[in-house]
């Protein structure tokens, strides 16, 4: 079934309001890092303060801005080094004093100090040896207890400081970065303003970064993270993103083309540096951004579709020969070609969860060769998952996982070969002597067995459940209810349903129940589908209660419109309702809300229903007729079964 949104094409402007102080551009513009003439410059004092933290004295870099007073206060940003760097480290590789010099010409900034310390709190800091020896990341650790207790006084007490968390800073370059995550979110008593560019894994987890989201949010002023897109780091800014957004705690996540180098983090210094100790316009912060990350459903190693931190999605395609391209996503995008020949559109935000797609190149639609294929719509499609918050349940986690297998079967019903996927719990060849009961689970018209498997993401959210103990183990059995014939609505009558119900008894049944480990009898055996699904359960269900006790509708209903197939339905209602009722542990109609396509067909069958005493349970989850409702349907179904 199709994922479709009306979508409006807007313009986005991709800069704070105006009723703040500036603008700021996307990226820092050619010759940011060089000397400019004739300008004001700053000046670097090298200091050194006495450490009780490492009993020793240690060594920081003070940048003071153009026209610098000791009869002003300024807000402080410490500035943080590399795993392999000491205080001079941005001195050397980034020359910060040159971006910011030129940032203030342009009256970009607001006056500060920049502290540049020496992030490896040991007594020998020097970064020599095995930088990566566990007794140099410890020290790295043990830099916050430094910074807190003893360099942030000394710079309070040397220079003219304001002494308050919103008018302190801390950012960073890798391991810094970590740092600066590590201690500013662990202490937003003490800094308002925290960035990260290109974290190290010393980052913590940000669970453990922010344990209380809301209370981040009401502290932070601004949180920013930032990576290059061919750094082998940038997972872990990708996770810290995630959870972040996750949570609704407003961050910066800037991504650009690059590796683990300077060149990302200069630009890093200029961006980052723009916003701070200033009016923030906290709903253009997911604008920030050069890049996208490449969405999880591109092929291996292609960089487009990219996700924007607003959930708009950038497509990308190098047709030179094409007069004219455009997406079709639900509406049509026109794209724009350069001069090398590369197509490029930009979309609104885009829901959450699966979009069927294409590319239609002078005409002619196309898959997406960077992106991954699936079938729908009556055909392969390519498809783009756009993340969301609220999606855990169906999400890769760190969880004992099981295994969808393919198994071929010939239908004496069809007179062909057919296969279905087959759900196997973790454990499932270990534990050789349990039997487990069978969820058979259907997909929707224009889609087929493949559906659940792939679209559905059915094994993530099994496996999520069982790891959180929500629901028993099972197998889950996903079939092709497409059995020949004339396909979409017209064609679909009381033959096809029928003989929909002859391929279950007939085959399924006995090929899955000869060929598993399978717990008998209708009490552990559920029957659920989705929109065309949802029609063959209602009908091979109803009709079979003695055989399936868990009977499970999504986005489905018999025909409003349609007496000559519905009226036969409700009439076997009326006369088996006591055996319906009496049989089934559980008959569970779902919607999603009333945009889902099939909502007045539902509503309709539900007053039926209820005229003819049949008792079920109704739930209702907003998304309309598309897969992130369905893959929430079957996390709710799921742990009512058995």
């Amino acid at each position: 079934m199709r994922n479709v949104i009306p979508v409006i094409l807007s313009v986005v402007v991709l800069s704070v309001s105006s009723a703040f102080a500036q603008k700021t551009a996307m990226e820092a513009p050619k010759g940011f890092d060089q000397p400019t003439a004739g300008i004001a410059a700053g000046q670097i004092d090298s200091i050194s303060y006495t450490s009780k933290t490492v009993g020793t004295v240690r060594k920081a870099l003070v940048y003071t801005p153009p026209g610098y007073s000791k009869r002003k206060k300024y807000p402080v940003l410490y500035l943080l080094h590399g795993i392999g760097g000491d205080e001079k480290e941005w001195l050397k590789g980034g020359r910060p004093q040159v971006i910011l010099d030129n940032l203030y010409a342009a009256g970009k900034l607001k006056p500060m100090l920049v502290v540049m310390p020496n992030g490896r709190a040991m007594t020998d800091d020097r970064p020599i040896g095995n930088i990566y020896g566990p007794d140099k990341v410890a020290a790295f650790a043990n830099f916050e207890k430094d910074l807190l207790t003893d360099l942030i006084p000394t710079i309070e007490k040397t220079y003219p400081a304001l002494k308050n968390r919103e008018n302190r800073a801390v950012a960073g370059l890798s391991m810094g970065g970590g740092q600066s995550l590590n201690f500013g979110l662990g202490n937003l008593d003490k800094f308002a303003w925290v960035g990260g560019f290109s974290s190290a894994p010393n980052t913590k987890l940000p669970e453990q970064l922010v344990p209380d989201p809301a209370q981040a949010t009401k502290q932070l002023k601004l949180l920013w993270i930032s990576c290059g897109d061919q750094d082998g780091l940038l997972p872990i800014s990708q996770r810290t993103h995630d959870y972040l957004y996750e949570h609704k705690v407003p961050h910066v996540y800037y991504l650009e083309a690059g590796g683990h180098d300077f060149k990302v983090w200069k630009n890093g210094l200029y961006m980052f540096s723009q916003f701070l100790f200033k009016p923030v316009d906290v709903a253009a912060l997911p604008t920030y951004t050069v890049l996208g990350a490449p969405a999880a459903t591109n092929v291996r190693n292609a960089k487009y579709p990219q996700i924007l931190p607003d959930n708009r999605a950038v497509f990308r395609l190098k047709a030179p020969g094409v007069q004219q391209a455009q997406l079709d996503l639900g509406r049509k995008y026109d794209m724009v070609k350069d001069s090398s020949g590369t197509w490029t559109v930009t979309t609104d935000t885009l829901s959450r969860g699966l979009h069927y797609y294409s590319l239609v190149l002078d005409g002619l639609p196309i898959a997406d060769p960077a992106s991954d294929t699936f079938y729908g719509m009556g055909l392969m499609a390519s498809g783009i998952e756009v993340p969301g918050r609220g999606t855990s349940f169906y999400a890769l986690q760190d969880v004992p996982h099981g295994e969808v297998r393919m198994k071929r079967y010939y239908s004496k019903v069809t007179n062909s070969w057919r296969q279905m996927y087959v759900y196997t719990p973790p454990g499932y060849d270990d534990n050789v002597s349990t039997k487990y009961p069978v969820l058979y689970l259907l997909h929707g018209g224009g889609e087929d067995e493949t559906g659940w498997a792939r679209q559905g993401k059915a094994d993530l959210i099994l496996d999520n459940l069982l790891a959180e103990k929500k629901a028993k183990p099972m197998l889950v059995v996903m079939l092709d209810g497409n059995l020949g014939g004339p396909g979409g609505l017209a064609g679909f009558n009381e033959g096809t349903l029928k003989r929909f119900e002859d391929e279950l008894k007939q085959t399924v049944l006995p090929v899955v129940e000869s060929n598993y480990r399978v717990a008998a009898g209708a009490n552990n055996r559920a029957l659920a589908g989705l929109s065309m699904g949802g029609l063959q359960t209602l009908y091979a269900g109803l009709r079979n209660t003695d055989m399936f006790q868990h009977l499970g509708v999504f986005s489905s209903g018999f025909f409003a419109n349609n007496p000559q197939l519905s009226d036969p339905q409700y009439a076997f209602m009326q006369a088996n309702a006591s055996t319906i009722n009496a049989n089934l542990k559980q008959l569970w109609l779902s919607m999603g809300g009333p945009v889902d396509i099939a909502y007045a067909n539902n509503k309709v069958m539900r007053a039926k229903m209820d005229e003819l005493g049949i008792k079920y349970v109704y739930s209702e989850y907003p998304g309309g007729h598309t897969w992130p409702v369905w893959r929430h349907d079957l996390y709710r179904f799921a742990q009512g079964l058995f």
